[in-house]
């Protein structure tokens, strides 16, 4: 399911309106019906809703929504908010269409609107338009929507007051649902605004997918996704087949992170792992996977005293970072790890010195994914973290397409970004995986998914689903957001692959 910004939304019914030859009235109209449908399902007669409209096209779909359902026989009123006169282009037709089958709209600032006497608001108010301050009388009109707490609200497209590319809320609608036109926007995948839509179900209108050939390339990275491309294990198929990796971290102050990376990336599937590690902790850490084998380094103070032998290891991948400390051996054995001809997964600590070797990506022929959270990026891009929150996408792109690399911006809505600037969102995911450990987990089973995948993308957007599919799987059997452990996520990992398709073929 693709996702677009406010101007590509614009463009997109442009496009369809002038190119394609569907008319605006007929966009207007399919918006209405569809969306009349979804309150038919949800709702009987008996419910009192009242529509509360704009002028401009998000009050049109309301307008519609109205006429439809009061010629089944729905309890509806139809507030207009601004005068009748401010009504243009379609949303005025759609109307005139209302009143001349018969139906009179309620105008705000002719009678008291009482919302209390209400079941159902249907927000129909704003739209996508919306910049800057909201204005009286909407500024009034939302607060008191929002202070009713016996209202079910659903919103027409996005809540009102939202910016539909994410931002500062002022005030807005706090909708139970959202029924999106056609698309989600942005600002449903972003922070503060995300939290106004409640649920979101997307309504088809009928633009056709040629229309989308304008917009930039976001997509949501569904569940039916991952089905169609998570690997299949064959039956002649040995250890081999699915990879020899290499995990790079660990130090006398953090030696659990590298056991919960490689443990991680065993359970999700890779045949071989090696750790290494350096040699102050190789006896702590030697017996808590006996799956996987070690590779004690040089020791400094307890932390990598900067070099590895490569030559003496055969891998196909390789995950760096966790766990690992910023000295300046971190350092030396991050830029001679990019030196290697296989997949590099860059972590945590790895990316600390990202100044120091960014250069080497660019000329690197394997591929690289990098996994910030908003702080580690904050500091790689010398930014504050609210700037990194409010431009999550364009930050995302700009750094995936100058370095030719995958980004896997993390957080809510975690976001994967490829070298040519596509975008991936995930939704799965909640507040347990707000604890320390769970990067170290993504980044197993990222490097494990990097060596049974055909694509790279697939493989990254693959493990963060998995990933935060586990956590949700959690807390719906019986673990509290408050107490699971990144452990705990390991061990649900089996559960998910098992419910996603994992059999033998």
């Amino acid at each position: 399911m693709r996702v677009v910004t406010a101007s590509e939304m614009y463009a997109i019914d442009r496009y369809t309106i002038e190119k394609v030859g569907i008319s605006e009235d007929t966009l207007m109209e399919n918006a209405g019906q569809a969306i009349a449908t979804i309150l038919r399902e949800r709702f009987d007669k008996t419910a009192r809703i009242a529509i509360l409209a704009g002028s401009g096209n998000n009050g049109g779909d309301g307008v519609v929504t109205a006429r439809v359902l009061k010629s089944e026989g729905y309890n509806v009123d139809l507030w207009l908010i601004p005068s009748s006169e401010k009504m243009k282009g379609a949303a005025k037709r759609a109307l005139d269409i209302y009143q001349h089958a018969g139906y009179e709209a309620k105008s705000y600032i002719e009678h008291s609107l009482s919302l209390e006497r209400y079941d159902v608001i249907v927000d129909a108010l704003l739209g996508i338009g919306v910049k800057g301050e909201v204005r009286s009388p909407y500024k009034e009109i939302i607060q008191e929507v929002n202070n009713i707490d016996s209202l079910t609200v659903y919103a027409i497209d996005l809540p009102s007051g939202i910016p539909a590319d994410g931002g500062e809320v002022e005030i807005a609608i706090q909708a139970d649902v959202t029924m999106t036109v056609q698309y989600p926007k942005l600002s449903a995948y972003t922070f503060p605004t995300a939290d106004y839509y409640g649920e979101l179900v997307v309504v088809d209108i009928g633009i056709p997918p040629r229309a989308l050939e304008i917009a930039s390339f976001c997509q949501l990275w569904t569940e039916a996704d991952v089905k169609q491309t998570l690997p299949v294990r064959k039956r002649s198929s040995h250890k081999g087949t699915y990879g020899k990796a290499l995990i790079i971290g660990g130090s006398r102050p953090m030696p659990g992170a590298i056991t919960l990376t490689a443990k991680a990336a065993l359970r999700s599937g890779a045949g071989l792992l090696t750790m290494a590690v350096p040699d102050d902790i190789y006896p702590v850490v030697a017996n808590r996977i006996p799956e996987a084998m070690l590779f004690p380094c040089q020791t400094e103070t307890g932390y990598f005293a900067g070099a590895i032998d490569f030559a003496s290891l055969d891998v196909d991948a390789i995950a760096i970072g966790p766990g690992m400390g910023r000295t300046a051996g971190t350092n030396q054995i991050v830029q001679a790890t990019l030196a290697q001809d296989v997949p590099v997964v860059l972590d945590a600590d790895a990316l600390f010195f990202w100044k120091e070797y960014a250069f080497l990506l660019k000329t690197r022929t394997k591929p690289t994914v990098i996994t910030p959270h908003p702080g580690e990026l904050a500091r790689m891009l010398q930014l504050s973290i609210q700037e990194v929150e409010k431009h999550r996408f364009t930050l995302s792109k700009q750094l995936a397409t100058d370095y030719g690399i995958y980004v896997v911006l993390k957080g809510p809505y975690t976001i994967v970004t490829t070298p040519d600037g596509k975008q991936y969102i995930n939704a799965t995911g909640n507040p347990a995986l707000a604890k320390g450990g769970s990067g170290d987990v993504l980044t197993g089973i990222i490097v494990a998914f990097l060596m049974q995948h055909d694509s790279i993308q697939t493989a990254v957007s693959n493990a963060v689903f998995v990933h935060g599919k586990a956590a949700d799987w959690l807390v719906q059997h019986g673990h509290s957001p408050h107490s699971v452990l990144a452990t705990d996520v390991i061990d649900a990992l089996p559960s998910i692959l098992f419910e996603l398709r994992e059999r033998p073929q």
